[in-house]
């Protein structure tokens, strides 16, 4: 695989936490269209079972909140969760300026 895909596929598919958290971070989400709104703002479609077992880890450990829209689960980043994303983007910040 050439570099570039690599690194691609490892900053999106491979951190898909980070997509989740920010897509949360302005209003709930429906957690069965994530993968849908993730290719919408993002440009790619992140496997289903992925982003279940994402939520599911990001709920357990507080990253973020279980709400209800229109009567189907949804979600909503945390106060711990968007100390995470502003960490995430402060570290890529200072990264981009060294590379």
């Amino acid at each position: 695989m050439e570099p570039n895909k690599r690194f691609i596929n490892s900053v999106t598919e491979g951190n898909l936490w980070t997509f989740i958290l920010s897509l949360g971070k302005e209003a709930e989400v429906q957690e069965d269209g994530v993968s849908r709104l993730i290719f919408e703002k993002f440009g790619f479609l992140p496997n289903e079972l992925m982003v279940k077992s994402v939520l599911f880890r990001l709920k357990n450990d507080n990253y973020v909140s279980r709400e209800k829209l229109a009567g189907k689960k949804a979600y909503k980043i945390t106060e711990k969760g968007q100390k995470e994303l502003d960490a995430m983007k402060n570290y890529c910040s200072d990264l981009i300026q060294k590379l």
